[in-house]
Formats: C-alpha cells, structure tokens, sequence
C-alpha cells in the first residue's frame, strides 16, 4: 500500500515527537524475522518504555536529520527498526540483546547516546547502565554496609574501654 503525501507527515509528524523525547536509539536490521516474534517484541517493548517503529528509510533520515540521532544517517539502509528508549538510555539495548537470543536474525546496527554513536560491537555499554531502582539499590546497600561497619566498630571501641 502506497502512502500519500498526507500519511507521509503525519507519520514524520508522530515520530519526531517521539525522537524529540527519546534518551536513546538503536537501529536493527530485521530481516528474515518472523512477525510472531516481532509482536512479541512490541509487546514486552511497551512494558519497558521502549518505542518500536518500522518506518521507510527515507522517511527515517527526515525524522532524525536535525535530532541527536543524526549520526545513525549513514548507517540507514536495508530493513530497519528503530527501537527509541524513553525513560532509560539501555531499556532498548537489553530488550533487543533479550531478544536476539529467541530470534538470532536480528542484527544490531548501532546506537545513538548522547549525539555519539555506538557500534553493534559495544552495545553492551548502553545495555549495561544501571537504572535508576539498581543505582538507588546499589546505594541504600552501601549504606547499609557503612552504617553495620560503624556501628561494629563502636561496639569493639566499648569492649575495649572497659
């Protein structure tokens, strides 16, 4: 089914919305895929804050030509999805790594972080960032370690004054 010109922006129009707000973007070639999987993907992508968008390549280019994605523009050929992270920059990276492991045809082309551009080869660094419940997880147990700490020391102090 061809789109006209009016379809054409209003897609541009929805998408850019989404670019605008994104943290993050990785850009997969999806070929040979089976669309039972790709539904599977979208599905767990809205339980994580990920948008998942199948677009023509020349309509991708236009939505991320002046957006901190515009380094992924050499990178845009051939079936492309485009996974936008919203609320965490690695929610995208470790939904596709989850799912490149059922469906192995998906390959990682890249990610964009902070208008640099990540290669499929280290993806697991964007994948890898700690969200906010870990880091504040991961903070509240090093509290718990310092206060346990002093609160033995203060008791090997009390032993050896008397």
């Amino acid at each position: 089914m061809s789109l006209n010109i009016k379809k054409k922006k209003m897609i541009v129009a929805k998408i850019s919305k989404i670019n605008h707000c994104a943290l993050s973007a990785l850009i997969v070639n999806f070929s040979g895929v089976c669309t039972n999987n790709l539904n599977k993907l979208r599905k767990k992508s809205r339980e994580n804050n990920v948008v998942i968008n199948i677009i023509r390549n020349k309509l991708l280019k236009l939505i991320i030509k002046n957006s901190n994605f515009k380094c992924l523009e050499p990178l845009i050929n051939g079936p492309i999805l485009i996974a936008y992270s919203l609320k965490h920059p690695g929610a995208a990276a470790r939904l596709i790594k989850k799912f490149i492991k059922i469906d192995n045809k998906f390959k990682i082309k890249a990610a964009s972080y902070n208008n640099q551009i990540i290669k499929s080869e280290n993806i697991n660094i964007l994948a890898e960032l700690p969200t906010y419940k870990e880091a504040i997880v991961h903070f509240l147990i090093i509290i718990k370690e310092i206060s346990m700490g002093k609160l033995v020391r203060t008791l090997i102090a009390i032993k050896n004054l008397k």
